[in-house]
């Protein structure tokens, strides 16, 4: 299927939309809610990644597909891993067989954890029979994936001895490792995080406690993208909280000096965007280890703006669902850029849009999808395989066209 977009009417009145929970709060709470049951969760994210998630997590000794969720991946190895008596392979989609894991295995087998290989060593697919993990000590690369990080602190609590992780090189993705913290500190699971050390205590029961799911902030960054890109317009996101525990809130700040102004409703709970009045910078420079997955909105943003930009700190980018950077690069391109790319940064220069009707490639990758969205303020686009947006936002098709965006979808290629 693919997304026709061109540009239609902005409504003349604010539009409310609802985004679903953040999948990353989602799949962290539901690995807890797995090891303690009397832990009740709400506003679960509505994604095909938690949607997994759920399913995988009530199966047996059976095959288990993941499909193209890597959260899923990492955290359930960890959580079968630790998972006595239970014998379950992992298997997921040809790109999943391509992603690297070995580093976490590594470390669950420090811990006395039983897993094997099935085809390529270091990836999927994997055979885990779960066992009681004694080691309370394991030490870990901490700048390749805060999720395997985070997949071995949400089995800390449940190991007999508790868990102590030894984190080597600089960590990325830090906010994760926080949100991963705060979750257990919110269950009454009091772990720590200091320097390149993090303990986790072991706990046999908690309080019963329900956990509420923020809105996701990746999600809320396509309409920041689309605010930048319109004229003046106005769009209000529910559920959001200016106390956040994801790091792409930092949404607010990297787009305020895009012309995007944020104001807290907090009696609603919800955000406002607009359109302010301010003078763009020519050239924008940001660090973008803490939150990678707003590489691609952001560097879109920047192209549609006519802003030069280099973004840093993206080499978690090369093992996501595509090779993101590459991508970025070959779709940008099509649109007239200047772009160059490394392993961990890319280099887009002040360049035209070409006003043309161009496809954009999505590589199996739903934030191509919505990330090139909002340039279709700009020029007409064609975004195929478009229902790849269920990966993590189901609805974003039907929202967009809330905000403005004329979208037809066609499946007659199919």
């Amino acid at each position: 299927m693919k997304a026709i977009l061109e540009r239609g009417s902005f409504p003349d009145k604010n539009v409310k939309i609802n985004i679903s929970g953040s999948k990353s709060e989602s799949n962290r709470m539901l690995i807890l809610q797995a090891q303690f049951p009397n832990i009740s969760i709400e506003n679960l994210s509505e994604s095909d990644d938690t949607s997994v998630l759920q399913k995988a997590l009530k199966a047996s000794s059976e095959t288990v597909d993941i499909h193209h969720a890597g959260t899923a991946m990492r955290f359930l190895t960890a959580y079968f891993a630790a998972k006595e008596g239970i014998e379950i392979t992992l298997i997921g989609s040809q790109r999943m067989q391509e992603r690297p894991i070995g580093i976490l295995v590594d470390a669950l087998k420090i811990l006395g954890a039983d897993i094997e290989y099935l085809k390529k060593e270091g990836f999927p697919p994997l055979k885990i029979k779960g066992k009681t993990l004694q080691k309370k000590k394991v030490k870990i690369k901490a700048n390749v994936s805060s999720q395997y990080i985070s997949a071995l602190m949400l089995i800390g609590p449940v190991l007999p001895n508790g868990l102590n992780i030894s984190l080597e090189g600089k960590t990325t993705s830090i906010p994760y490792v926080e949100m991963t913290l705060s979750l257990l500190k919110t269950i009454g699971i009091n772990g720590s995080f200091s320097k390149n050390e993090i303990a986790i205590p072991s706990v046999k029961n908690i309080e019963k406690t329900t956990l509420v799911v923020e809105s996701d902030w990746s999600s809320a960054s396509y309409f920041y993208s689309i605010i930048a890109l319109s004229e003046n317009f106005e769009v209000t996101l529910g559920s959001f909280s200016e106390e956040s525990l994801q790091g792409d809130s930092a949404l607010v700040q990297i787009y305020g000096s895009l012309g995007v102004e944020t104001v807290f409703n907090t009696s609603e709970g919800n955000i406002s965007l607009s359109k302010k009045k301010t003078q763009l910078p020519d050239f924008l420079f940001l660090d973008l280890s803490n939150t990678p997955d707003l590489a691609q909105t952001i560097a879109v943003t920047c192209f549609g703006l006519g802003i030069s930009c280099k973004l840093t700190g993206l080499h978690t980018l090369k093992i996501k669902e595509t090779d993101r950077l590459l991508a970025l690069k070959n779709e940008l391109e099509k649109l007239g850029a200047t772009i160059q790319v490394d392993d961990s940064s890319l280099n887009l220069e002040k360049t035209a849009i070409i006003n043309c009707n161009k496809s954009i490639e999505t590589y199996q990758d739903h934030r191509m999808a919505m990330a090139f969205a909002p340039l279709s303020l700009k020029t007409n686009l064609t975004i195929k395989d478009a229902e790849v947006v269920s990966k993590s936002y189901p609805n974003f098709w039907k929202d967009i066209q809330k905000v403005g965006v004329t979208c037809v979808l066609d499946d007659s290629s199919k």
